[in-house]
């Protein structure tokens, strides 16, 4: 009688173990490679932001874009470095440098889809506000600070101009929410918000500068107890500041 090939059930189990522990071994490999694939694209995005920056900059007398503005009376509209959104119609388009970004696109980050972006349909980067872009106050209109410029900043090159942000909200959404300002640890608003830059690339964050390099940071300051994944990019606002 011919004998019947097959498996045994001890066989089976070891087999289904090996994948296992290779499936185990080999999923991470994959994640950590499909993110970087991201942060590739991510500082691609920052690179051309950066650009549009300047550009602004050098078309505006020499001036940093505002980070937000409201016209006095003109409770509805926000106008922003990247974005303009109506509060009664939740709709959002381009912002102050949309003319030189001609996209949206390249103001979201692959890997910040899952933020809270309180309906911005493009979002994942903030701007250095704290200390280079001017903000207007609600409802009045008021200048609360004007946006520096180009020769106020003396190291261009160490000086933050954006970076990947997010923030950790605890007021009508509790959670991780986008963040377009971004805040240095000497800003009065910090208080509020916290650490604000969002390490989402395998630990690190992209950064650009006001020279217009971009670079991968991993070294956090002053990180967040809610996520470890949001911190500072230093302990104060030397990061940041003009000098």
């Amino acid at each position: 009688m011919a004998r019947k090939w097959g498996f045994t059930l001890i066989e089976l189990l070891v087999v289904i173990a090996i994948i296992a522990i290779l499936a185990a071994i080999l999923f991470p490999v994959f994640a950590r490679t499909r993110e970087k694939a991201r942060q590739a694209s991510c500082l691609s995005n920052l690179k051309q932001l950066a650009l549009a920056m300047q550009m602004y900059a050098q078309d505006y007398d020499e001036t940093w874009p505002m980070s937000s503005y409201w016209l006095p009376g003109d409770d509805d509209n926000a106008y922003a470095w990247d974005f303009t959104f109506n509060w009664s119609t939740m709709n959002s388009s381009l912002g102050l440098i949309g003319s030189y970004t001609r996209s949206g696109q390249i103001s979201a980050c692959p890997s910040a889809q899952g933020l809270y972006s309180f309906d911005r349909e493009y979002t994942g980067y903030a701007y250095n506000t704290t200390y280079l872009g001017g903000e207007g106050q609600w409802g009045t209109g008021a200048l609360l600070h004007p946006s520096a410029t180009l020769g106020e900043v003396q190291r261009p090159a160490e000086t933050v101009l954006l970076a990947e942000s997010a923030y950790w909200s605890t007021w009508s959404y509790v959670g991780m929410a986008a963040n377009n300002f971004l805040r240095a640890p000497s800003d009065s608003m910090y208080a509020w918000i916290g650490p604000n830059v969002h390490f989402r690339h395998n630990g690190t964050a992209n950064v650009a500068y006001c020279d217009g390099h971009v670079k991968a940071v991993s070294q956090k300051f002053n990180t967040s107890a809610n996520d470890s994944s949001l911190a500072d990019l230093s302990v104060d606002g030397s990061a940041y500041d003009l000098k």
